[in-house]
């Protein structure tokens, strides 16, 4: 069923519930302000309800979203000269950096040659995305075109890479990858348990 037909049915059952409320009411003969005043009570109660409902799927995405600020993932903990980033709840390993001085979460995937940047990132960061002739490049999704381009300055924690080469496509929707043009560029790196650390 569709997600339009599904919101149809419930708000059929919304309505023939609150009717089924409001003639419950009007039965019990109470004066007219009371009904109402405990008719619009009714309403807003499962008004509540049915909205709660309907955005289920946004209320679970924000805890998890919040969960994860809660323990940290995305954040470099600095352990020495190492940086570490802790495995995320989908088992990945996500890092908040800066591209041209703009926040960025990053994807960490050594299956990347170069890393990728979604066009509303480049746009955001003025990635300039002339240099040379477009690529292919292989995704999880296919091959896709994508642009290429320099990073004036890339930055995670405290590792900074200057002219630094991208890949740019709208066809990578809405994850930024980092790949292994910046894991080679380090003295090294590696997963230990939950953390993977990088050696700048």
């Amino acid at each position: 069923m569709t997600d339009g037909a599904d919101q149809a049915l419930n708000a059929l059952y919304l309505v023939g519930f609150l009717v089924l409320v409001v003639s419950s009411l009007v039965a019990r003969r109470l004066p007219l302000g009371h009904t109402l005043k405990m008719a619009a009570s009714w309403v807003l109660i499962f008004g509540a309800a049915f909205v709660a409902f309907a955005m289920k799927d946004d209320f679970i995405s924000l805890g998890r979203h919040v969960v994860e600020l809660s323990r940290g993932e995305g954040a470099v903990v600095a352990k020495g000269k190492e940086l570490r980033i802790h495995k995320a709840e989908d088992g990945h390993f996500w890092v908040n950096g800066k591209v041209n001085g703009q926040p960025v979460q990053f994807l960490i995937d050594s299956g990347a040659t170069i890393t990728s940047l979604t066009a509303a990132t480049a746009d955001k960061a003025g990635v300039d995305t002339s240099r040379g002739l477009p690529v292919m490049v292989e995704t999880a999704n296919g091959v896709v075109k994508a642009a290429r381009g320099d990073v004036d300055l890339l930055e995670v924690g405290t590792i900074r890479r200057t002219d630094f080469a991208v890949h740019v496509s709208p066809a990578f929707g809405d994850t930024n990858v980092l790949g292994m043009n910046f894991l080679s560029s380090l003295k090294g790196w590696s997963v230990e348990g939950p953390w993977l650390v990088l050696k700048p």
